[in-house]
């Protein structure tokens, strides 16, 4: 598996994998009304610049992009993804370790996420606490997710 930044020309597979994540995987956690306000992307052209403008990374597995992530300079971790066919076999504790890399470098004393009830497990698994569970609002659809923190003092 390889972690290598993100670069301009992935914003197709990062779309395709964050699609298909939010239908396949997190589809189990959530009713078809949630998922379908969730799984869209309606401006390319604003995702490619989001994935861009900060720190982000791709991982691959013989070449093909199956997961991905990013981080804002104040310590969010914005995304992380990963293809359903590569669930489990370790795409997302690989790319969580370069994004706490990329944390300590630009000395950020935590990590934050706001992780869907899919996610949440695997975060508190890696040192995450809940801070607080929310519910946040997609196309007129409310979705529980938590916002989890990890400190790095």
């Amino acid at each position: 598996m390889l972690i290598r930044p993100y670069a301009s020309g992935d914003v197709d597979a990062t779309i395709k994998i964050f699609l298909r994540s939010i239908r396949e995987v997190s589809s189990k956690d959530y009713s078809a009304a949630q998922i379908e306000a969730w799984a869209k992307v309606e401006d390319r052209s604003l995702w490619a610049e989001r994935r861009i403008s900060r720190p982000a990374w791709i991982a691959e597995i013989a070449g093909k992009p199956v997961g991905f992530s990013d981080l804002t300079n104040d310590g969010c971790l914005d995304m992380m993804f990963v293809h359903p066919e590569f669930q489990r076999v370790g795409v997302a504790t690989r790319l969580l370790r370069r994004v706490e890399e990329e944390a300590l470098r630009l000395v950020c004393g935590r990590i934050y996420t706001e992780a869907s009830r899919t996610a949440r497990p695997f975060f508190e698994r890696k040192g995450f606490r809940v801070i607080t569970r929310q519910i946040v609002e997609k196309r007129g659809q409310r979705l529980e997710n938590f916002l989890m923190e990890k400190l790095y003092v």
